[in-house]
């Protein structure tokens, strides 16, 4: 009897437990199920803008925080700011540690006006995450709406560290919390590097700060190539001539000096076609050929020869030259030709950079038909703005169009003086 009894027990026992275990893989696969379903509503919601798949996601997994803040992302973009704000704190809730809840909790809390709310949330999110530049920024714009600017560009600076390319961003709010006082800028951002102090020159090259940009291009020290074109270029677009000249000049071997001069008169040295500064600037086209000749040049060891096939653009070359305002000045080259049939024959002009621009002079045309070495000069008078000048081998204009030209010139030993 005791035998039976045990082995009644023994069965009740194993019954017992199949049930619990079955229970259990039922619950398991339930829970399995909502959490898959619940996941699968979510991306849905976050896909299609369907803020009711949201919803549901919430009530089939009432404790993941994911949930919540995909229904967070959706109230946002319908600006139902209170009811985000409740749905994060809820995601917080079931997870604190995610800096990224409390970094988008004082995002939202900054939209609605709550500044001391935001900040309190956007502490937790840099003690979360402290070395990240988003937690930084954040908290850093808000300080400085509330005017906390010390404590606001701290921060900015710390979220540079990070992430570098915030720079610019930073330059330029410390540019308009200061009104453009270069030297105030330099006291809340911190242009650690020579990157940083090359940036800076370049925001204030933009900035019509020429003379500000030159002394942080300066302390950055040498510049590579494309750093230095980027500088002369964004110098030459505030018609700063004689800084561009300046940060052009210094890799050349030239000095930065007022006198004019023609850079490479005699085409001695190599023709570029990527020239953006104070040398000699040629036209990209596939019907110009422009190239060194060594045949019998006017002066020096070579001159540029050019030879069209029917081209019909009037600008074949052209240099920027830095001159004193209101001062006469003489340009004196020489030319030759072969074989030139065209109603557009090629001249030398003279350009001015100033806003009101206009032409200030021109040489006579080069002849027509096939001639030797023949030299020009021709004057010209700067106006009381002008500190550059373009001078540009162009054409004469034509009595038709389009108007094509053929044949080739040479041209070699030009100079500019000034005349008393």
């Amino acid at each position: 009897f005791r035998l039976n009894k045990k082995l009644l027990s023994n069965r009740y026992l194993r019954l017992l437990l199949v049930i619990i275990g079955i229970a259990s893989c039922i619950w398991t696969i339930k829970t399995a199920a909502a959490f898959g379903g619940s996941r699968f509503l979510t991306r849905t919601a976050v896909v299609l803008q369907n803020l009711a798949a949201a919803q549901t996601a919430i009530r089939l997994t009432p404790n993941d925080a994911q949930a919540y803040r995909a229904n967070a992302a959706l109230l946002s973009q319908i600006d139902a700011k209170a009811e985000c704000v409740m749905a994060l704190e809820q995601a917080i809730a079931l997870r604190p540690s995610d800096y990224s809840l409390w970094l988008a909790l004082g995002q939202m809390r900054d939209k609605m006006g709550d500044t001391p709310g935001a900040l309190s949330a956007l502490n937790e999110a840099v003690a979360l995450a402290p070395y990240y530049a988003h937690p930084r920024w954040q908290r850093g714009n808000v300080l400085l709406r509330a005017g906390q600017y010390e404590a606001g560009f701290t921060d900015l600076n710390l979220a540079a560290q990070s992430n570098p390319e915030l720079l610019p961003n930073i330059i330029d709010l410390a540019w308009s919390v200061t009104r453009g006082d270069p030297q105030l800028v330099q006291e809340l951002v911190e242009l650690k590097s020579d990157k940083a102090r090359l940036l800076f020159a370049g925001f204030l090259a933009n900035r019509g700060r020429p003379a500000e940009a030159i002394e942080q291009s300066s302390a950055a020290g040498n510049l590579n190539e494309n750093e230095g074109r980027e500088l002369v270029q964004q110098l030459l677009a505030k018609r700063a001539f004689g800084e561009a000249f300046q940060v052009w000049a210094a890799p050349q071997g030239n000095s930065a000096t007022t006198t004019p001069t023609f850079y490479d008169g005699g085409f001695e040295g190599t023709l570029s076609t990527n020239e953006i500064g104070f040398g000699w600037r040629l036209p990209a086209t596939n019907s110009l050929k422009l190239s060194v000749d060594t045949n019998q040049p006017h002066s020096g060891a070579k001159s540029l020869r050019i030879e069209f096939a029917g081209d019909p653009n009037s600008a074949l070359l052209s240099q920027l030259l830095i001159v004193e305002p209101s001062t006469r000045y003489r340009i004196s080259f020489a030319a030759r030709t072969e074989e030139i049939v065209t109603g557009g024959r090629p001249v030398v002009v003279v350009n001015d950079t100033a806003e009101t621009g206009g032409e200030l002079g021109k040489s006579g045309v080069l002849d027509k038909g096939t001639t030797d070495w023949r030299s020009f000069s021709f004057e010209f008078t700067t106006s009381p703005k002008t500190n550059a000048v373009s001078v540009v081998v162009s054409r004469e204009r034509c009595p038709t169009s389009p108007c094509p030209i053929f044949g080739s010139i040479g041209l070699d030993s030009f100079s500019i003086e000034r005349l008393r």
